[in-house]
């Protein structure tokens, strides 16, 4: 990375492999990930990367959270950090200094995503979302208890790392959705759920559009004989692309509902209103049906013949453009016991902007759970492998995923500045969380250290790391137990 002396970035140059064990199952879509977000939220007026592919004899390499995108924030942060130091500049104004203006956005990057489209961030305010999340996690304030804690056994470490993610990449995404006689509204996808939570937020954007209760609402996905085409719960991509499918499914049945009400109640179908589950003559809502008993009628119909056939039915599709950019930060706060080498996570906050948020409870859940397998990779988790090719960390026992009483207290700010590439104006969430962990983590544990000259160049960042470390800088602190 280059820098001016007052902290502008100039340009970044990157040259990377990435091994994909035996096998490339995604061929070259994980590297044009790391590629693509290396530059992060941040003016970089030349940047220039290559990323080669390589076969070895290890486990074969596939999408996990994140697909690329960890590795590309770890080593913008660590670098951004790096010149920080470099320049005698606080980690934090320099970012700020950096990054994308509202009056520049949106914001072409010159670089052109896997779906073949220019790379062009949505329209968001980084700089006052950077502000906010300093201001939740209390940054002047952790940073003079850091100061207060310096040359004690317990050094204090602040690590922050920002990131966009490209979400909801297409084709496209569908739905079929079918109101029963008896009212039900039957949701059928061409996607299935993981526990993301689709059966609830997807059922809320059926139950808005068609004014039905939610629970009346059934959400199925994954069944060929339902919906024969869909490309998969991935790259946190269903809300954004299945979600607008299912909002146009569900505005052609409420037409035709409207259709069906209108020869029913003879007005005109402009005077035909759906709510809390009944279809009724606006003004009079006396003149009522149930959706179910319109349901019903419409099978008999004529009112359906042109729009789509008997029945309160319908299936559409929704191909989107590109992928909407999404923007996020996350800070952490952290001590390192000199003794022991041992990491102590102090503080979380994270701020995310997934456009309009259709239930916030379960994008909270998603950055909750991205957050935690970010801190697995961060403090514990690694492939590790023996000369001869063969897994060493096969088990639990061996590869440490991160337990509740690992986890630190997490503060989440959810910001809404909808995206222009779907009708719904969601950004994806999915992989959000897990981004920015591993980076921040490296951040804080070499401010801590940073008395010490430590570097850390890879996670995970483990006690036997950090021995290895400080032993190496040759500077391990007197009387703390080292070698």
């Amino acid at each position: 990375m280059g820098v001016e002396r007052d902290g502008r970035i100039v340009g970044i140059e990157t040259s990377f492999t990435r091994d994909h064990g035996a096998a490339p199952t995604l061929g070259e879509a994980i590297t044009l990930n790391t590629i693509n977000h290396l530059p992060g939220p941040y003016r970089v007026p030349h940047y220039r990367g290559a990323g080669r592919n390589v076969l070895t004899h290890k486990t074969f390499a596939a999408a996990y959270r994140g697909a690329g995108r960890p590795e590309a924030a770890f080593v913008l942060d660590r670098l951004l950090d790096r010149a920080a130091r470099r320049l005698h500049m606080d980690p934090a104004a320099l970012r700020r200094l950096n990054l994308i203006r509202p009056d520049e956005m949106p914001s072409p990057t010159g670089l052109t995503y896997r779906d073949g489209a220019p790379i062009v961030y949505d329209p968001a305010d980084y700089p006052a979302a950077f502000d906010r999340l300093l201001a939740t996690l209390d940054y002047p304030g952790w940073r003079a208890e850091q100061a207060r804690r310096r040359g004690g056994p317990r050094p204090i470490g602040i690590g922050l790392c920002a990131y966009v993610e490209g979400t909801g990449i297409g084709p496209f995404e569908g739905a079929d959705i079918r109101v029963d006689p008896d009212g039900t509204v039957f949701v059928h996808l061409g996607v299935c759920a993981q526990g993301q939570g689709h059966e609830t937020t997807l059922a809320q954007i059926a139950a808005d559009e068609l004014a039905v209760p939610l629970e009346s609402v059934v959400v199925m996905g994954g069944d060929t004989t339902l919906v024969g085409y869909g490309m998969g719960t991935i790259a946190s991509r269903v809300a954004a692309v299945g979600g607008p499918a299912v909002q146009r499914s569900a505005a052609q049945v409420a037409r035709k509902a409207r259709l069906v009400g209108a020869e029913l109640f003879e007005c005109a179908p402009e005077d035909v209103v759906l709510a809390d589950g009944r279809v009724h003559v606006r003004g009079a809502p006396d003149r009522s049906a149930t959706l179910g008993q319109v349901a019903r009628a419409a099978v008999r119909s004529r009112a359906v013949a042109e729009a789509g056939g008997p029945g309160l039915s319908a299936c559409a599709f929704f191909y989107p453009d590109t992928v909407a950019w999404a923007f996020g930060v996350q800070g952490i706060v952290l001590e390192v016991d000199l003794e022991a080498c041992t990491i102590g996570l102090l503080r979380l906050a994270a701020l995310h902007d997934c456009g309009r948020p259709i239930n916030p409870v379960i994008v909270e859940g998603q950055l909750h759970g991205g957050i935690a397998q970010g801190l697995g990779s961060a403090l514990g988790e690694s492939m590790t492998y023996d000369e001869a090719g063969q897994l060493l960390t096969g088990t639990l026992m061996d590869y440490p995923m991160p337990r509740a009483d690992d986890m630190p207290p997490l503060e989440v700010v959810h910001l809404d500045f909808p995206s222009p590439i779907n009708p719904l104006g969601i950004k994806g969430v999915g992989e959000s969380g897990v981004i920015s962990p591993a980076a921040a983590v490296a951040n804080a544990v070499e401010d801590a250290l940073a008395d010490y000259g430590v570097e850390v160049d890879r996670p995970p960042v483990t006690a036997a790391r950090v021995f290895e470390l400080l032993r190496a800088t040759g500077r391990w602190p007197a009387g703390k137990g080292g070698p």
